[in-house]
């Protein structure tokens, strides 16, 4: 069964109808529908934050919240093109939102200036989907839990260097429908031998096939037992971002913040004993990740935020307007390489 958000003005109105043309010619006037009547929390505007704004807001959901407590540096609009370069001082949230919300009248944009942390669990279930970036470990896992415990979806995102990665928690089931060619099966009549009697494809006419998705936590995702023999069979087959994200993720909760290009020197040390000791402990060799790899997770890159910010937010179009597969659960991207990954880590 495929759900419909049910809102008390989700119409689509024939100014919205001509807005979102080929949009609706692309995925379907339901699928429109439900986009048209979605709420998204989008926590965190710095380079990447900005890219899904745009993308959610130009696909036009409902109503998207900005939620930022933090100010305007030199350096953290580099990568953010919502920000005006006169904006340094102001709050992130607060100094993205003319220009967001220019880029589509139609869609309800706010700014939250307060400190996510600070937030009660009420507040963040009064969304269809919430997005965090930027954020600590521990309050991504709280949300996540809180979330799939009322069928809310959860994304996670952040940038570090040249690297990025994206997380999605749609819960045990997710419903989509997915456009597939129309197999033609043979006339039973035919008797022209074994080949007319396979099924044939025809790409000129599709069909929509009805399907079920099913994810794992994030507290699952990030706590994988890498000694079970399972885990050791796949452990060639797992990107080294994985493990990146761990160490930077540990890099956060010890020292409130990012890697700091200002402070290159210490935090490369510093970087490379957590990747020991997170490593370690996972029963992981910490060659895995080569002591390079300190030279190209500091500072938002903007190319590297465009590419993942376009993945994370059409992964949020494609699981609020339930049109298309989504990705399972990771997809983390190296602009060393120019490439991006899709890995699942699965349920026990």
């Amino acid at each position: 069964m495929i759900d419909m958000i049910e809102k008390e003005d989700n119409v689509i109105s024939e100014e919205e109808a001509a807005q979102y043309d080929r949009q609706i010619r692309l995925w379907g006037l339901e699928a429109q529908k439900r986009l048209r009547g979605s709420r998204v929390l989008l926590v965190g505007l710095r380079g990447l934050g900005a890219e899904v704004a745009k993308n959610l807001i130009l696909a036009g959901v409902k109503g998207l919240t900005l939620l930022d407590h933090e100010q305007v540096t030199e350096e953290s609009r580099r990568a953010q093109f919502l920000i005006p370069v006169d904006a340094d001082g102001q709050n992130q949230a607060q100094a993205s939102l003319e220009r967001a919300q220019f880029l589509n009248p139609m869609v309800e944009v706010k700014a939250d200036t307060d400190q996510v942390e600070t937030k009660s669990d009420d507040f963040f279930l009064q969304f269809d989907a919430v997005c965090l970036t930027g954020c600590s470990r521990d309050l991504m896992v709280r949300v996540d839990q809180l979330c799939a415990s009322k069928n809310i979806k959860v994304f996670c995102g952040d940038i570090f260097g040249y690297h990025g990665y994206m997380f999605s928690d749609l819960g045990q089931e997710h419903h989509y429908v997915e456009e597939k060619a129309k197999v033609v099966k043979p006339s039973e009549q035919a008797n022209d031998g074994p080949e007319v009697k396979k099924p044939k494809i025809d790409l000129n006419e599709t069909t929509m096939v009805k399907k079920t998705a099913s994810f794992c936590s994030l507290k699952e995702a990030l706590e994988i037992d890498w000694t079970s023999d399972d885990s050791k069979a796949r452990l060639k087959r797992t990107p080294p971002e994985y493990f990146l994200l761990q160490v930077l993720l540990k890099f956060r909760t010890d020292k409130g913040r990012n890697p700091d290009p200002c402070s290159f020197a210490e935090d490369s040390l510093l970087l490379l004993q957590i990747r020991d000791d997170v490593l370690e402990a996972m029963g992981v060799n910490p060659e895995l990740l080569p002591d390079s790899f300190v030279s190209y997770c500091f500072s938002e890159m903007a190319p590297v935020c465009a590419v993942v910010g376009g993945v994370l937010g059409q992964e949020i179009v494609k699981a609020l307007s339930q049109r298309d597969a989504p990705h399972r659960n990771f997809f983390f991207f190296d602009g060393l390489k120019g490439s991006g990954v899709v890995d699942y880590f699965g349920a026990k």
